[in-house]
């Protein structure tokens, strides 16, 4: 037991070095050569989506390498870049990016894998802080899927696929059947600072929720800045539509 612990101690050690390596050389290379770095990594495993398509607005089609990676020369130092993602197996994604003085307001995203189309996924983003954040899929008066349960069989299956701990993510939660006449919510918590209510860390995360439906890209929502609280309600379904909240409290 004592081996098994210490083994997993030094896996998430060298993953947070490797993590902290590749942001020493994103920040050298924004620095030295003015190259933006943007990774790409699987929804439900977190790991690095390889020979991936991105197509960048104005400049071209770039593939993404072993670390689900792809470095650009941005075309001017502040502007909205509109990126296409595909690869083999995913389901096509389109993204915004803010670049600011030449550098990325946020660089990580995590794709879908296909899916059957009755399928409704969820997916979750964030930066380095906080480590923990926490996502809920509830439909009223029958289940209510979290870290604290991660299977539900109460209307069709559903599960919280990845749970992630040590910031970044993904967290993903998948349900194979969204009912016509069921309410749901989604939202996130902030379980770094879950005892403090007046918290700035969850605005400040730069949290992504990505919303995947009927085997396509439905909805991207970004949280809001400048807000206080530890809890994001970011969007319900009634009528099986998707109704963004977007709120911070």
């Amino acid at each position: 037991m004592y081996k098994k612990m210490m083994m997993i101690l030094i896996l998430m050690m060298a993953i947070t070095l490797l993590s902290a390596l590749d942001k020493a050389e994103d920040a050298f290379n924004e620095i030295e050569t003015g190259e933006l770095s943007l990774y790409f990594f699987n929804a439900l495993n977190g790991e690095p989506i390889t020979d991936g398509n991105v197509e960048l607005e104005g400049i071209g089609i770039l593939k993404t390498d072993h670390q689900g990676k792809i470095t650009f020369l941005p075309v001017e130092d502040e502007y909205i870049q509109t990126i296409v993602f595909e690869a083999d197996k995913y389901i096509k994604s389109a993204f915004d990016v803010e670049i600011n003085a030449g550098t990325l307001f946020f660089n990580r995203f995590s794709v879908s894998p296909v899916m059957d189309i009755n399928y409704f996924r969820v997916v979750l983003d964030w930066d380095k802080k906080p480590n923990d954040l926490d996502a809920h899929f509830e439909r009223k008066g029958a289940y209510h899927i979290s870290y604290r349960n991660t299977r539900t069989l109460s209307d069709g299956r559903g599960q919280l696929d990845i749970d992630d701990t040590n910031g970044y993510g993904p967290e993903t939660i998948t349900v194979t059947r969204v009912e016509q006449d069921g309410s749901y919510e989604y939202f996130v918590e902030d379980y770094s600072n879950r005892s403090d209510r007046k918290s700035s860390a969850l605005s400040k995360s730069k949290a992504v929720v990505k919303v995947y439906g009927n085997g396509e890209l439905l909805n991207v929502i970004k949280i809001p800045k400048k807000q206080k609280g530890n809890i994001w309600r970011v969007f319900k379904v009634e009528n099986g539509k998707v109704i963004s909240i977007n709120s911070v409290e």
